[in-house]
């Protein structure tokens, strides 16, 4: 499977060292099966850089020894991602972590929840109409330097 990193930069071996923390899934390299959406973070990032969007291609081997925790139900995934924003981890033990985006619009529903102004059952019925795009979080170095193997880079135009 391939998956898709944007950056301002090609990142051919990457360094879990390198994250930040209070992102949706915690510290971690985040990586997207979606093209487009890799493409509109390199563009993002490299707009604040000043640099080039280059969108980083990996060719993911998904095997049996990695702990993945997968979202498939909103209300956990909401719950996570909240106390992730909060500076919370992942389980003890998780190599990577998958579920939904909260990027811009689907975070100001999520937001809502999290600053108390919305219950949950508001924010899951607000859910219901952003389309989904995915992300793969790799919480640890193992996991990146045994699953995931640098296809190629390539640049985005403005």
């Amino acid at each position: 499977m391939k998956l898709y990193h944007g950056s301002d930069c090609v990142i051919e071996s990457p360094d879990i060292s390198f994250s930040r923390k209070n992102l949706d899934f915690g510290p971690g390299f985040y990586a997207t099966s979606f093209r487009q959406q890799a493409e509109r973070w390199a563009l993002r990032r490299s707009m604040r850089s000043g640099g080039t969007a280059v969108i980083n291609v990996f060719d993911f081997s998904q095997t049996t020894d990695l702990n993945i925790l997968t979202f498939d139900d909103d209300r956990s995934w909401v719950e996570f991602v909240c106390d992730c924003r909060r500076g919370g981890l992942p389980p003890a033990g998780t190599d990577i972590v998958y579920g939904g985006v909260a990027d811009d619009k689907v975070y100001m529903a999520i937001d809502m929840y999290f600053r108390g102004l919305w219950d949950m059952d508001t924010t899951l019925r607000a859910l219901k109409f952003y389309g989904r795009n995915d992300q793969y979080c790799f919480v640890t170095q193992s996991a990146i330097d045994h699953a995931l193997a640098f296809a190629e880079s390539y640049e985005v135009e403005r």
